[in-house]
């Protein structure tokens, strides 16, 4: 197999740069966008939730474009980056009457998944207010909670896509290359945990991750059309002792190198962060080790 690129999990053969060359030829006054809505079609290309990988697509056309490997059409339009342009989140008012109680008295909680729904705002703005890390928005897949009690905000949480290179975790699923490339999409990783400030119930935090445990796969299966098998977040040593994390049965993993993704050397950029893990399913080895 002649293979000419690798991107994004795709390999690109020969044969694979003919079709897309027979394409642009055949609709010489097409857009880019068109182009890649077009391949999609053709290759079958999309997500697990049946959407095409236009975006995706659109990249590799660009690769293959920079490499002389075909000639695109000329850039028609240079909208706005939405993922490196944003609007600050919506200031949110929300009243911040002390709550002190045990967690038997509180009454029934609801853990709300809010992601595409008004909601979602309210989240967003509670976690830019409130959380010390703030908001950034996650890129890929992702699903945000709202925890009430009545009408009243307790909680939120922030899930996203996990990073491709953990060594912790790596370490401890034992996966090869491989599978972490395939499976790395059944992993999440909760990327915010925030309790409102007044809010003081002893055990809600370890509540609440045992809830999420419980919620989370089917809720993200509805969303994008695959489970979660393992679950995964930073701890800051510096600030908390991951002592919920502990109470809620999730194994700590190690430490962070502290490098980052994008860091240039193999020196720590940022301060080293504990990792935890959590499984949603008791083979969560097994399934996340296989290759097909």
């Amino acid at each position: 197999m002649d293979v000419l690129l690798r991107y994004r999990g795709r390999t690109v053969t020969q044969a694979d740069v003919a079709v897309v060359a027979e394409l642009i030829a055949r609709h010489p006054d097409a857009s880019r966008r068109v182009l890649s809505q077009q391949l999609c079609a053709a290759w079958q290309w999309v997500q697990p939730n049946g959407t095409p990988c236009d975006l995706v697509c659109r990249g590799l056309m660009l690769a293959l474009h920079r490499a002389g490997h075909i000639v695109l059409p000329p850039r028609r339009a240079a909208p706005p980056n939405p993922l490196a342009i944003r609007r600050a989140p919506t200031p949110v008012e929300v009243p911040e009457e002390p709550l002190h109680a045990h967690l038997r008295a509180l009454g029934p909680l609801t853990i709300q998944q809010v992601r595409r729904t008004p909601a979602e705002a309210l989240v967003i703005g509670l976690l830019a207010r409130y959380h010390y890390l703030g908001y950034v928005q996650p890129v890929g897949e992702h699903l945000k909670y709202l925890v009430t009690v009545g009408d009243r905000p307790l909680a939120c949480f922030a899930w996203s896509s996990a990073p491709l290179h953990l060594g912790p975790r790596d370490r401890y699923l034992g996966w090869s290359g491989t599978a972490r490339q395939q499976n790395l999409r059944l992993v999440a990783y909760q990327s915010r945990f925030l309790i409102l400030p007044w809010v003081q119930v002893p055990h809600l935090a370890s509540h609440l991750l045992g809830r999420m445990a419980r919620q989370l796969s089917a809720d993200w299966e509805r969303v994008y059309a695959h489970p979660i098998y393992f679950t995964e977040t930073f701890v800051d040593p510096s600030r908390y002792r991951g002592t919920c994390y502990r109470a809620a049965n999730w194994t700590y993993l190690g430490m962070t190198s502290g490098r980052g993704k994008d860091a240039p050397t193999r020196a720590p950029t940022r301060p080293p962060k504990m990792v935890f893990g959590y499984p949603l399913v008791a083979d969560f080895q097994r399934r996340l080790c296989a290759v097909g």
